[in-house]
């Protein structure tokens, strides 16, 4: 793999982990976009995470293709072009129910790399 590639999983890491930052004070999703800072932190770093993976080497999603790969750059899209129609009940169940899962899976394929 190239290096190019573990240096993509790496900020795709560190956007994980500062969505869960900015979402740890909240226990529903109206909470937290009530709050207009932490919300749009968290959808760019939901940017950032599809613009890594549009980064990716062809070979490195073949091989690591466990992960869904197109839609994290799907979402990326509609965050992106569709901003002011993002369903804040969505993006909570993806950082409740999804996101820990490929937090997981980028730490094991960041292991094997």
């Amino acid at each position: 793999m190239f290096e190019k590639d573990r240096l993509n999983i790496l900020t795709m890491l560190d956007a994980v982990a500062k969505i869960f930052d900015y979402t740890k004070e909240y226990s529903r999703a109206d909470e937290f976009y009530r709050s207009q800072r932490d919300f749009d932190a968290a959808m760019m770093n939901f940017i950032i995470l599809g613009e890594m993976v549009t980064r990716l080497s062809d070979q490195f999603t073949e091989k690591f293709n466990q992960v869904d790969w197109y839609k994290i750059r799907g979402f990326r899209n509609i965050v992106a072009h569709n901003y002011f129609g993002i369903d804040a009940e969505e993006v909570w169940e993806i950082i409740q129910f999804h996101l820990p899962k490929l937090r997981d899976h980028l730490n094991i394929i960041k292991d094997r790399m």
